[in-house]
């Protein structure tokens, strides 16, 4: 049947050829005739006109009567009535003024433009030409033509042509020779087609008859196209790339049940909360399917825990020996050690039986080949290995070891998958309540226990205390050696905590160097004795700086304890904090406890705080205060700082008296939206120019929508954007760089500018200068108040402003208390200067 269709496609394709060779043939030659006709009668018209010309100017020069100049048009004109050629001549102005008119055709647009250019027109279109050849007078015209000089134009003679008759009948001739030689054309086409077609159906029946015998893949690896019969060329060459294809294929094909279980493989890629759950259920049953397409005895699964600790599941078809177990645990070791590149391997081997009544203690070591792949993820830290143990005398092809190479992708992908999401899983379980340093209770987690504390001694009259733990001295630690020293202290003085309290309390860590214990089912006289203990383990404590120095601490430590002193977790916990400030302030490293005056203060301070807060933000009594900032070297203020302020009462209080109660009731932004607002608008009303530093808290840092309510406020006060500068303190937001990275790009891509405040506070300050785009670097207050007497604070300020310099950022010195300070910095040259020596907060612009 296929034969027969490539036969009539073959010649349908062979007789539109040669009808299309027919077509262009027609059409090329009849216009070619066509065109040559135009052209020849073309030629006859120009060399007509020159005959009319030489006719008239003989007649001319031996002079006419004006009868005799109408006889010659009217001869002129009959003389070509009856072929294609039409002829009108004309006089122009100057012969009519001396001759008079005669009858003439209308003079058109094309003869006027004769006249006017005095160069013959010639124009040709599809079926016709036109030439209008203009008359000049010459030497001997001027003997009658007095009014004219040589060159002038005495008419002009149009000479018209149509050869529509001559194109028609030139088409019809050729249409006729056309119908006589076409049948002949189809004719030789037809039999030329069979001749080709019965040496192509030769190759083709020979290949067919081959095709039909092929029933499965191993038929088709056992085709022989080499015999096929010779043809023709181009199709032996066609029939050489059949062969070719088919050897290649023979390395490629697939049989229906492999296909099957591949696409069986890639179901098993979709991972649910069962698979999961039971995921050694789920390989046994995929080590039953695997073995519907190849004989795998069993499968191996190596993942990596801890840091050097390795969990090995061998999943077994059926039960064999001891002996052939021993092995594969052996065989299991040594795929970490040469995956992982170990020496030695700790681990834990478990086998798992998908099947225990299958018999494979026949099964013999040599009888087992196995093959593995690995797999490394950076987060979460998990390195894995999967492995086969496959029939050792299977002869394996491309095409097998493909599928082998699948298994063990999809084993790798979909039990690496399971154990990453079981560790993500157990660390979001983990840091959701745990602090990530210290591994302690969060202080989410700390309120939440102290909730459930208070609960649960109401229910049951019992007391229980509370700590709250300060160290006094940790911030210049802090500074002086950087942030991951303090961290490692922080880590080690948590331990201390967790060595002295009782096993049933309950250590947290609140916040930065603040900690909490609460002590179930305590009196204040056990309170005291942890608290005690505390205070004395940590006065033993003593860590290795960098530098090689011991750097130690003491703490101040607020004692609470319910329900003597209340009854409310919030207040007793206000009360215990109360105390650790009360004990920094009587000289540090001291435990306190409160007596009733000291508790109903706190209950009134922290209230009255609360509720000046609340009622600044409700009434917008927050008002922005400036402080200048001027230039060291013309003692001119180009920049202010915006600060903020609570009107009570008629008194101005600072920022420092309620920051901290804004903070943690979490609502210090609203007051940053407000004072912005404020300070926009007076920017506005007093058309100020200079630079506004704002201080920003972090809180802003993790509001998504803070920079776009920036953005809309210099947009509503006509704003120049590159008026603003961001300022963002360092020790707040170290451990933030990412956000705080995003959140600085963010900053510049809208045109605001950057600063960093109290620059040199730590030793990650060079760090912002390489990661940010810096604008301004405020140098920490600490290094400049003792600038003029203190040598290394001096030798680290310049080293600063010269770093600053070859980066392009300004320079700013806080804490500028007298002239002498301004003077040393005058000398250093840096750009600007801060501090109640050049100007005190005020409520308007300097």
């Amino acid at each position: 049947m296929k034969i027969k269709t490539l036969k009539n496609y073959f010649r349908t394709s062979i007789l539109t050829i040669t009808l299309s060779l027919f077509f262009i043939f027609y059409l090329f030659s009849s216009n070619i005739h066509t065109n040559l006709t135009i052209e020849e009668n073309q030629k006859i018209s120009e060399s007509l006109s020159k005959q009319i010309f030489n006719s008239m100017y003989q007649v001319m020069r031996k002079g006419w009567t004006r009868e005799e100049l109408l006889q010659f048009i009217e001869d002129t004109k009959s003389s070509f009535k009856e072929s294609s050629q039409k002829i009108e001549i004309y006089r122009s102005k100057n012969v009519e003024e001396l001759f008079g008119k005669i009858k003439q055709a209308e003079i058109t647009k094309d003869v006027k433009n004769v006249f006017e250019t005095k160069e013959k027109y010639f124009t040709s279109t599809n079926n016709t030409t036109q030439i209008i050849t203009p008359i000049l007078a010459k030497d001997e015209c001027l003997t009658c033509h007095t009014n004219v000089k040589v060159g002038d134009v005495l008419g002009a003679v149009e000479i018209s042509s149509d050869f529509s008759d001559i194109i028609d009948t030139t088409q019809f001739n050729y249409f006729i020779f056309s119908l006589i030689i076409l049948p002949v054309m189809i004719i030789c086409a037809f039999l030329l087609s069979g001749s080709l077609l019965k040496k192509i159906n030769l190759s083709l029946l020979n290949f067919k008859d081959k095709l039909e015998n092929i029933n499965s893949v191993k038929d088709f690896k056992n085709l022989d196209t080499s015999n096929t019969k010779k043809s023709f060329k181009e199709f032996d060459l066609l029939m050489d790339g059949l062969n070719d294809l088919s050897e290649k294929l023979k390395n490629i094909a697939v049989d229906k049940s492999i296909l099957e279980f591949e696409v069986k493989l890639l179901d098993k890629m979709v991972i649910t909360s069962d698979v999961i759950r039971d995921w050694k259920d789920y390989i046994k049953d995929l080590l039953i399917e695997i073995n519907v397409v190849l004989p795998v005895y069993c499968l191996i699964t190596i993942f990596k825990t801890n840091d050097e600790y390795y969990e090995i599941e061998i999943f077994w078809l059926g039960k064999p020996s001891d002996e052939v177990l021993n092995y594969m645990d052996n065989v299991s070791k040594e795929m970490i050690k040469t995956h992982h590149k170990l020496d030695i391997v700790d681990c834990r081997i478990n086998h798992n039986f998908t099947n225990e009544s299958y018999c494979l203690t026949s099964l013999a070591i040599h009888e087992i080949e196995h093959e593995a792949k690995s797999l490394l993820l950076d987060s979460p830290k998990i390195g894995g290995i999967v492995g086969l143990g496959i029939q050792s005398k299977l002869d394996k092809d491309s095409i097998q070891s493909i599928v082998i190479d699948s298994i063990l992708t999809t084993l790798l992908n979909l039990v690496g998958s399971i154990k990453a999401i079981n560790k993500y899983t157990e660390n979001l379980e983990f840091y959701a309540t745990r602090d990530p340093l210290t591994g302690l209770f969060s202080q989410r987690v700390f309120r939440d226990l102290l909730e459930y504390e208070v609960k649960r001694a109401g229910r049951h009259e019992y007391e229980f205390g509370l700590l709250v733990i300060d160290c006094d001295n940790f911030k210049p630690i802090n500074d002086t050696y950087g942030h991951s020293f303090g961290d490692e202290f922080l880590k080690a003085f948590a331990d201390i905590l967790n060595k002295s309290k009782r096993d049933e309390d309950i250590l947290s860590r609140y916040g930065g160097d603040e900690f909490t214990i609460i002590l179930p089912e305590s009196s204040e006289k056990d309170t005291f004795i942890v608290a005690q203990r505390i205070l004395k383990n940590v006065e033993n404590f003593e860590l290795e700086a960098p530098d090689g120095t011991k750097s130690s601490m003491t703490v101040s430590i607020g004692m609470a304890v319910f329900p003597e002193h209340s009854k409310e977790p919030k207040e007793l916990f206000n009360i215990a904090d109360a105390m650790m400030y009360e004990a920094k302030n009587e000289g540090k490293n001291a435990i306190r406890f409160p007596n009733e005056a000291e508790i109903e203060e706190i209950h009134k301070d922290s209230e009255d705080k609360s509720m000046i807060v609340l009622d600044a933000i409700r009434n917008e009594n927050i008002l922005p205060y400036f402080q200048p900032i001027v230039d060291v070297k013309t003692n001119k203020c180009e920049i202010n700082e915006l600060l903020m302020r609570i009107e009570l009462n008629e008194e101005i209080l600072p920022a420092g008296k309620f920051i901290e109660t804004a903070e943690s009731l979490g609502i210090v932004h609203k007051m940053d939206y407000i004072v912005i607002e404020k300070a926009f608008e007076r920017i506005k009303a007093t058309n100020y120019k200079g630079l506004l530093f704002i201080n920003l808290s972090p809180k802003a840092l993790i509001i998504g929508e803070f920079i776009n309510k920036i953005v809309k406020l210099t947009d509503l006060y006509e704003i120049d954007k590159s008026q603003i500068v961001f300022e963002i303190t360092e020790r707040e937001t170290v451990k933030s760089f990412s956000l705080l990275e995003k959140f600085v790009q963010n900053l510049k891509l809208e045109g605001f500018s950057f600063a960093i405040d109290d620059f040199g506070s730590g030793f990650s300050s060079f760090h912002y200068i390489k990661r940010f785009p810096i604008d301004y670097i405020k140098i920490d207050g600490d290094f400049i108040v003792n600038i003029h007497k203190d040598e290394k604070d001096l030798a680290f300020v310049k080293s600063i402003v010269a770093l600053a310099k070859d980066l392009n950022v300004k320079t700013i010195a806080e804490f500028v208390e007298n002239e002498e300070i301004l003077k040393f910095l005058q000398d250093i040259e840096v750009d600007f200067a801060q501090g109640y020596h050049l100007g005190k907060p005020a409520e308007n612009f300097r």
